[in-house]
């Protein structure tokens, strides 16, 4: 078969055909956005006859639904798919009439169907109008007429591949055929005879090259790199690929053939399958299963033109013939009981459906007269049904509506999805018996149900069975548009890299267990990540039987490396068999000879037989059957972590400023929290939710910062597309494993690998997720993730700190021997990093500062003297290292120094870590003992791997080993914590009176319903409403910072009330000093801390909120002439203007006091250095006075607009609003 002839004809026959409808199309008057008058009598002075009339109308009528460029492409096809047709059934003698339509009996273009036409006998033929116009001499017009009335009569026994042409596309019939270059004459000129003609070597599957090369161009533009996501219309072009012979044949003998041969010992159809695949010993495991050639079902999901069901038809074909059918019997047995395939793409249908026919007619003569239709359907979709056809159709059977509706759910967009759709477990006998049914009723619906909804349960019914063999050359394409990539996305996230892996999946579910999937794709999925979830697959539950790898460029079809292989649906001790042809370049053909030259010499050198098995030894799992028994022996451990467990990448939202948040920025009515399954979260109506994604280098608990959007089963992001594609951009979503127990690890890190508890919690790409894991093993896995043992196998799989999935999977798991015991260890550690974490308010379960609640505590919580020997439970370890805090003096029971408090403090966490460093040293011994890693390993943690915090009083006391570590804090920081804890205290945030939350969100944010929660607070423990020691929030959200106490709830002064309140008045001023020395700075402790929130609380507070600050600083500028704090969740609309008019006008005012007074006393002064020194100090108040006079003109803008801020909207959205007026975050 001459291809390149094929090739160059196909192609320029589009082009041609296009050309030629289109002038047709201009002819009548239809131009591409220019149609004259639909009801035109006549166009450019031509008399339109009504018939002309009709079918120009019917033309418009498509072009305005479909678009004229599509209408031209559709029916210059049509045309070009009856000629070849008509063209193959004239050389092989297939017409009914026996009578040639293009050429005569020596193959010259003199169409016999002209001089015959007086004698023709053809349904539907009007003689009188052939005599009209062979009278005329006519010949044009009567070659026309002829071949749409010859199209129309094969309508009867070929109704797949000849439907009755539609009136428009008879409009266009292309004119002179007859003349010398015509598409006609040029397929007659260019392609030889034989190529057609069954008897001297040419196939049907001539068909199948015409039509790949005819949309060759086409294909070529839908998938140019710069096109983006392929479109559903376009998929058949962009995916279309006819499958070269010797592979059909090497993948069908190796299935279909293998699966009779196995079951069939003694058949002589082994020494007739030239590309039978036979171990070197030369035998074939026999099955010990009696089965009869009916049984041998054959199915392609992606048939194209049929190329792998008409050489099925041949193998088959000698298996009856061998079991004693007839050829006649067995051709009509195969069409009604073997054969079945499906395609997106109606054209390529027809041409299966012709192949399938033209095959059956070869064995038996009078078969298209027998009315035997193949199962081969074009998949149509349920998007556009008519309701009344439903209606008349289930004829108010609750059953059949109930089946219907499940079919016409399962099959919605399948003209994009195709066959990896599921359909649902439905009574196909029924439907089918109700088609019956109405096959005599007198319904006007009774047609379009029949054309209908008939064509789509005989496809459902196709992709609802299971079959001995299946057998595809799947679509490529990985540019698929927003619908299909979300479809594949949720029904098969693991294999969703592309399309062909879909299939690859898809396919052995449509086998039988022990039958066969043979397939011809992409070589990239036996090597490369993006495939090792299907490589794992197939590995673990498949056999590989067959493989041939082939040269990089051979195949020249497509753009890709190929390999063919077939794969059996079950698991099997024998070794797969691989021949390696990736050395010998020179296209196809010398593919085949090399692969026939290694089935005749076994030891030819690239002929392989391989252990399954040996490919999961390795990391990634890569299909490298060449390898040696000796390069695997790192990895034969038995168990993996994928092993009991389920690694996956955590979801991309596309968007993370739109679905993501802080959880501290948000409304905390609105977060769900402790929900444990998706089903529980989406009733409880909440919008967000816990989030883990990746972030510092932490182990076993912690890094919960995040929540996502996920109200209503995360329907927004599951939804958020593309605004110019429509695409859905958001991915990753598992969905069945969100809220359930797990781990989490950050997925990018500078640091060694770590893992984290994850529990009612969603997880980001960022912060990847271990799934699915039985409980029992739940904390060993986390304690062998953690310890020295994971970051010495990481490092022999992965030489980045990029930490994938499937790398992490590959770990092995062996811990049944110490199961019992790493759980204990592993619990204990958990717990305290856990209690490490709550200690501080970026944590969700925070409850109050540390330093109010390791020292001693009264009722409500706050430190007291008289409690000395009261210890919380929490602090049993670090009770034993009390022993410098200095007890308060009886006489004094108010007495309380911070500074005992913060050596309280300081000893519970050091011994926590201290302990929790101690556990992983130990778990580590038990590890490397387990993996025999004595050698390579020690147990020992430095400090600075250590994830809870440990504090000492400078950076210059910490331990050596701890240099480097973000866990490190210095009584600073210590310190400036508790700052922090106490400005929420202020504000409303946190209550001394109340663990946890006080006010964050929600209803209740006004100074009342704050007081009344508090003392409801106090009244459930039993207390009474009115403490003795009163520090309630403030009053309206607004807390000026001023360089003095100008206002009576000025921040300093409510610190000090807050330090007063919770330690005392006895050592009020000890605990001030020692506050003033741990933050550092010159002058009295009140100045120091004066400073302290006029120039750096600020900047902390933004450092300790990762830039999303919740109290926001209302700055006038670097002179510090106003500045405020407010407290986010208690924003109202009016608060900027209470600002304005309660605090900036007040401070004005002082300032235009101030500087009167100071102006007077400098007149009045004598002294000249007295003189200095109040200038100095004027020029400052004139310069904050005249930066407030601008600050009030740009608050006063603001405050006259009565903004409103929805906290969902996140603290980078809202601060944006009134950038201009507030403190810049740095």
């Amino acid at each position: 078969m001459d291809k390149n002839a094929i090739k160059k004809y196909a192609v320029w026959a589009r082009r041609e055909l296009i050309s030629r409808v289109t002038q047709k199309a201009y002819q009548y008057g239809i131009r591409e956005g220019n149609i004259i008058d639909d009801d035109a009598d006549s166009i450019d002075g031509k008399l339109l006859t009504e018939n002309e009339k009709k079918e120009r109308q019917a033309l418009i009528v498509q072009v305005n639904e479909k678009g004229f460029k599509q209408v031209m492409e559709e029916v210059a096809y049509t045309w070009f798919n009856r000629f070849s047709a008509l063209r193959f059934m004239e050389v092989n003698g297939y017409l009914p009439t026996h009578v040639r339509v293009f050429t005569d009996d020596e193959n010259n273009f003199k169409p016999q169907i002209l001089t015959e036409a007086i004698h023709l006998e053809l349904n539907g033929l009007d003689m009188d109008k052939v005599y009209e116009l062979k009278e005329a001499n006519n010949n044009d017009e009567l070659f026309k007429y002829l071949i749409i009335t010859q199209c129309n009569a094969l309508n009867k026994i070929l109704p797949g591949m000849f439907q009755k042409i539609a009136d428009y596309t008879e409009l266009l019939f292309p004119d002179n055929l007859l003349r010398e270059g015509s598409v006609v004459e040029q397929m007659i000129a260019l392609i030889p005879e034989e190529d057609f003609d069954i008897c001297s070597g040419g196939q049907v599957e001539i068909i199948g090259w015409l039509y790949q090369y005819y949309n060759d161009e086409r294909k070529n533009e839908v998938i140019n790199i710069n096109k983006g996501t392929v479109k559903k219309e376009d998929i058949p072009a962009a995916t279309q690929l006819f499958t070269t012979d010797w592979v059909v044949r090497y993948i069908v003998d190796n299935s279909l053939g293998r699966y009779w041969i196995e079951r069939n010992p003694d058949s002589s159809l082994k020494n007739e399958l030239e590309y039978y695949v036979t171990p070197k010993n030369g035998i074939t495991a026999k099955v010990d299963e009696k089965i009869t050639p009916e049984e041998l079902t054959i199915f392609d999901p992606c048939m194209g033109s049929g190329h792998f069901l008409v050489y099925s038809f041949e193998v088959l074909m000698k298996i009856y013939t061998e079991y004693g059918y007839s050829e006649r019997e067995a051709a009509q047995t195969i069409v009604e009981k073997n054969l079945y395939g499906l395609d997106i793409d109606n054209r390529a249908t027809q041409l299966a459906y012709f192949a399938v026919m033209m095959k059956a007619r070869q064995y038996d003569r009078r078969f298209l007269n027998r009315g035997i239709e193949p199962h081969v359907y074009a998949i149509c979709e349920s998007n556009h049904l008519n309701i009344y056809d439903l209606k008349y159709f289930v004829n108010g059977n609750v059953k059949l509506k109930t089946d219907m509706q499940m079919l016409i759910n399962d099959m919605k967009d399948a003209k994009e999805y195709g066959s990896i759709i599921h359909i649902s477990q439905i009574d196909f006998d029924a439907l089918f018996a109700r088609f019956d049914e109405i096959q005599n009723d007198i319904s006007m619906y009774k047609e379009s149900a029949l054309t209908e909804l008939l064509p789509l349960v005989q496809v459902a019914y196709v992709m609802s069975q299971k079959y001995a063999i299946v057998v595809t050359n799947p679509p490529y394409l990985n540019k698929m548009d927003a619908k299909l990539k979300k479809y594949v996305t949720d029904n098969y996230k693991d294999y969703s890299g592309d399309l062909f892996s879909v299939f690859m999946y898809r396919n052995f579910y449509y086998c039988k267990v022990d039958g066969y999937s043979g397939f011809m794709i992409p070589f990239v999925w036996m090597f490369i990540k993006t495939y090792e979830k299907l490589r794992d697959f197939i590995v673990n539950s498949k056999s590989i039987t067959t493989l041939v790898q082939m040269e990089y460029s051979a195949f020249e079809e497509a753009t890709v490396p190929i390999c063919s292989f077939v794969i059996k649906n079950g698991r099997v001790t024998e070794k797969g068999l691989y021949i390696k042809l990736s050395d010998f370049k020179g296209g196809m053909e010398e593919q085949r000879r090399k692969i026939l030259e290694s089935l005749e010499n076994k030891e030819c050198g690239y002929f392989f037989e391989a252990i399954q098995n040996n490919f999961s030894k390795i990391s990634g799992s890569p299909i490298a059957y060449w390898v040696s028994d000796a390069a695997v022996h790192d990895f034969e451990c038995i168990t993996k972590v994928e092993s009991i467990s389920e690694t996956r990448i955590g979801m991309a939202t596309a968007n993370n400023d739109e679905f993501m948040r802080l959880w501290y920025e948000v409304s905390i009515k609105k977060v769900g929290f402790g929900f444990q399954t998706r089903e529980t979260a989406r009733n409880s109506r909440m919008k967000w939710f816990p989030y883990c994604k990746g972030g510092n280098y932490r182990k076993w608990y912690g890094n919960l910062e995040y929540v996502v959007n996920w109200e209503n089963d995360g329907f927004v992001i599951q939804n958020f597309r593309d605004k110019k594609t429509g695409r859905v951009r958001s991915h990753n979503y598992n969905l069945d494993f969100i809220f359930r127990p797990g781990l989490t690890f950050t997925a990018i890190s500078s640091n060694n690998f770590a893992c984290r508890s994850m529990d009612d919690a969603l997880f980001g790409s960022g912060g990847s997720g271990i799934c699915n894991i039985a409980s029992k093993y739940r904390l060993p896995l986390l304690g062998l993730l953690n310890s020295k043992i994971t970051e010495y196998l990481l490092g022999c799989l992965s030489l980045t700190m990029n930490f994938e999935v499937n790398t992490v999977g590959n770990m092995p798991f062996i811990v049944e021997s110490r199961k019992k015991i790493i759980s204990e260890i592993v619990r204990i550690i958990v717990e305290l990093s856990k209690d490490d974490w709550d200690s501080f308010e970026t944590s969700w379960d925070f409850k109050r500062h540390p330093m109010l609640i390791y020292g001693y505590e009264n009722d409500y919580g706050m430190v007291d003297a008289k409690n000395i020997n009261k210890i919380s439970p929490l602090q049993y370890d670090a009770e034993k290292q009390i022993f410098e805090i200095e007890k308060g003096d009886p006489k004094h029971p108010n007495r309380c120094e911070i500074e005992n408090c913060f050596k309280a403090w300081k000893n519970h966490c050091n011994a926590q870590f201290n302990q929790l460093k101690s556990d992983e040293e130990e778990l580590n011994r038990i590890f490397i003992d387990i993996y025999g890693l004595q050698d390579e390993l020690k147990p020992e943690e430095e400090g600075k791997d250590v994830t809870v915090h440990y504090i000492c009083d400078s950076k210059e006391d910490a331990p050596e080993s701890m240099k480097g570590s973000n866990y490190l804090l210095t009584k600073q920081d210590v310190i400036k914590s508790l700052i922090s804890y106490a400005v929420g205290c202020m504000f409303g945030r946190y209550s001394l009176y109340k663990d946890g939350l006080l006010y964050a969100g929600g209803a209740g944010g006004d100074f009342g319903s704050l007081v009344e929660k508090i003392q409801d607070s106090l009244h459930s423990k039993g207390l009474s409403r009115f403490p003795e020691k009163e520090f309630y929030p403030d009053e309206d959200n607004i807390i000026p910072i001023c360089d003095d106490d100008y206002f009576p709830d000025d921040i300093v002064g409510r610190f000090v009330k807050f330090v007063e309140t919770v330690y005392g008045q006895e050592k009020l001023e000890e605990n001030l000093k020692f506050i003033a020395d741990a933050l550092g700075g010159k002058g009295t402790p009140r100045e120091i801390i004066r400073k302290y929130f006029l120039n750096d609380f600020y900047k902390d507070h933004c450092k300790t909120y990762k830039k999303r600050p919740i109290y926001w600083l209302f700055d006038s500028g670097k002179k510090n002439g106003f500045k405020a704090l407010i407290y986010m969740h208690r924003y109202q609309p009016d608060t900027i203007a209470r600002i304005r008019t309660d605090y900036a006008h007040e401070q004005q005012e002082r300032y235009r006091t101030t500087i009167t007074h100071l102006e007077q006393r400098i007149n009045d002064s004598t002294s000249t250095s007295e003189r200095v020194k109040l200038n100095k100090e004027l020029e400052k108040l004139q310069g904050q006075a005249e930066e407030i006079r601008i600050y009030e003109e740009k608050i006063h803008h603001l405050a006259d607009q009565m903004i409103s801020i929805d906290l969902d909207d996140g603290v980078k959205h809202n601060y944006e609003i009134f950038k201009d007026v507030l403190a810049k975050i740095k």
